[in-house]
């Protein structure tokens, strides 16, 4: 077994390894962020608007190093579809993120408890990853690799990514991979094994009063095509059962599609919010990885 001091140093390996292979490590000088558009004063992330609705917005962080275009990372956050959870949950990730020469666009959306809920919230995140081809572009130009789209998700984040992935998408674009993070995968059996109330919630009802709901809003049943599928997950999750991951994962296996599972001993659900932590060091790593070899 690998000690978790080990394990430190090894994702710290290759979050090196991977900056260097996108061009953007430490030997790297500063120069101009973007081929043309807007760019955003000191690295703050710029506001645009996807839909006419007031969270249907994003925030596009764009690196400081490096030069244009980049890989995009498009970034949901979790907490149980919910309105009591936004996108400022996600930020740090999206700095962290786009201080190693990936830019990353931080989705919101209409959530459950107040605009959202089925069909809406899964189709916001849709739209705000198609948007990266219409008022992104428009508002940067040609500061996105729009051939080199990566999606990632935390918790009910994750499971949106991984809809999102399978999904028919604007041609322009092309998703390379997706990087879930203690995600919910397969609903159903969210439901049925005890951690019903924010599943329930999204989808207006249970597996059998809603069934065709269950069936299309849940990853396992429309494994991505082409897509390089990563699930880490802690083994301490209390929140999101680590078999979560564990059944995605095999499912995607069968179906002969590109997958990696990480399954890390001793971190909890919200350690992927900390990005200090090994959880999201991990994740992190794991993004990159896709950024910088997946073209």
């Amino acid at each position: 077994m690998v000690s978790v001091r080990r394990r430190r140093v090894l994702v710290a390996g290759l979050l090196t390894g991977a900056a260097l292979v996108l061009g953007y490590g430490p030997s790297e000088p500063e120069a101009p962020a973007v081929v043309g558009g807007e760019l955003p004063a000191g690295g703050a992330p710029v506001r645009i608007d996807y839909g006419p609705a007031a969270d249907t917005f994003g925030q596009l962080y764009l690196p400081t190093v490096g030069r244009g275009p980049f890989p995009v990372v498009v970034l949901v956050h979790g907490g149980g579809w919910s309105q009591y959870r936004n996108l400022g949950e996600s930020a740090p990730q999206a700095v962290a993120l786009a201080a190693h020469g990936v830019a990353v666009w931080n989705v919101e959306y209409r959530r459950v408890h107040g605009a959202g809920g089925w069909p809406t919230t899964l189709h916001d995140v849709r739209d705000a990853v198609n948007a990266l081809a219409g008022p992104v572009r428009e508002r940067v130009g040609d500061a996105l690799d729009l051939h080199r789209v990566h999606l990632a998700g935390h918790s009910a984040g994750g499971h949106l990514a991984a809809w999102v992935a399978a999904q028919p998408l604007d041609p322009e674009l092309k998703v390379r991979s997706a990087t879930l993070m203690a995600a919910v995968l397969d609903l159903d059996f969210a439901v049925r094994n005890g951690r019903d109330r924010f599943v329930r919630g999204l989808l207006g009802g249970a597996p059998d009063e809603v069934p065709d709901r269950y069936h299309l809003a849940s990853p396992i049943e429309h494994l991505a095509v082409g897509v390089a599928l990563t699930a880490v997950h802690g083994d301490a999750d209390r929140v999101v059962s680590p078999e979560q991951s564990r059944r995605y994962i095999a499912a995607a296996q069968r179906a002969g599609r590109r997958t990696e599972l990480h399954v890390l001993r001793g971190s909890g659900h919200a350690d992927f919010i900390d990005t200090t932590s090994l959880a999201w060091q991990t994740a992190q790593a794991a993004i990159l990885g896709h950024a910088a070899t997946l073209r």
